[in-house]
């Protein structure tokens, strides 16, 4: 497997968030990704995106988000990042709560850190990176 380096950069227009497919499709494609672990990748970015999009930047279409790729032997790492003030991903309450059952919110942070093999916060929570095993 050949060393990769990808990135994608548009403003934060939830039209945008359709980008992410084409983009994984192509990743899945050149790494001949199976189709679970396509789909795992596809919905963590997915969220990310949106989380990006519509909670970093506040869909500020001034701001940017950045989806980078990396690739090591074995390991894809996704890192997203926005443009907005950050947050604190451990004050974000667990929705599988009894309590949260019902609420809006961290679902999606839910799912990356579940489909993911590892998901880490970084520059203040304005940069997620999510690891998946290949």
């Amino acid at each position: 497997m050949n060393d990769l380096h990808t990135n994608l950069t548009f403003p934060s227009d939830p039209q945008n968030v359709s980008k992410v497919e084409p983009f994984v499709h192509d990743v899945a494609t050149r790494y001949n990704i199976p189709p679970e672990k396509h789909g795992d990748i596809l919905v963590s970015l997915t969220e990310a995106v949106t989380n990006a999009v519509l909670h970093g930047n506040r869909c500020d279409c001034s701001k940017n988000v950045s989806i980078s790729l990396s690739s090591k032997p074995n390991v894809l790492a996704i890192s997203v990042s926005d443009e907005g003030p950050g947050f604190d991903p451990s004050a974000v309450p667990d929705p599988t709560s009894p309590e949260h059952l019902e609420c809006c919110g961290g679902r999606g942070l839910y799912l990356m850190r579940h489909l993911s093999d590892e998901c880490r916060f970084k520059r203040g929570g304005r940069t997620v990176e999510m690891h998946f095993r290949i």
